[in-house]
């Protein structure tokens, strides 16, 4: 079998691919690369070359094809007033563990200087990757009433 039709079938197979595993495009752009390399390859019999105009061509696609791709919301999109509960003690200035709809999270208080302890209800404020930034409830609820916060 010839490399040409190597090509075109290892393109085909990419192209089907997607269509089971959606990978935004990636096996599409890959599989309309080996296309592409077939009509090299009836030119060029060098399989080194063949590889490198694959690749390359590959890449480039991909890129160009990452502008026309919708991105899909984050996993984890924050609600407003979005609540968890602490299942680590969370030190001043370190990380503990909080539950947040139904799942633990690493999470980093948003005041540096703030302890929070086990199993206090805090308000998820933000997200640093896959961090959650916390706050306590309770210093918010006791000015929400008037009282003094406690930082």
């Amino acid at each position: 079998m010839s490399l040409v039709y190597l090509w075109i079938l290892a393109g085909s197979g990419l192209c089907l691919i997607e269509v089971f595993v959606p990978v935004a495009f990636v096996a599409v752009m890959m599989g309309l690369s080996a296309i592409a390399t077939a009509g090299l390859a009836l030119l060029v019999p060098n399989f080194a070359l063949q590889a490198v105009f694959w690749l390359s061509l590959s890449v480039v696609l991909i890129a160009v094809s990452r502008r026309f791709v919708h991105r899909r919301p984050s996993a984890l999109a924050l609600k407003d007033a979005s609540e968890g509960e602490m299942i680590s003690e969370l030190p001043p200035g370190e990380s503990g563990r909080v539950l947040y709809e139904g799942n633990s999270w690493r999470a980093e208080c948003e005041d540096p200087h703030q302890a929070i302890a086990v199993n206090e209800k805090v308000y998820i404020v933000g997200r640093r990757g896959n961090t959650l930034l916390v706050y306590p409830r309770a210093p918010l609820q006791n000015t929400l009433e008037g009282e003094p916060p406690n930082f």
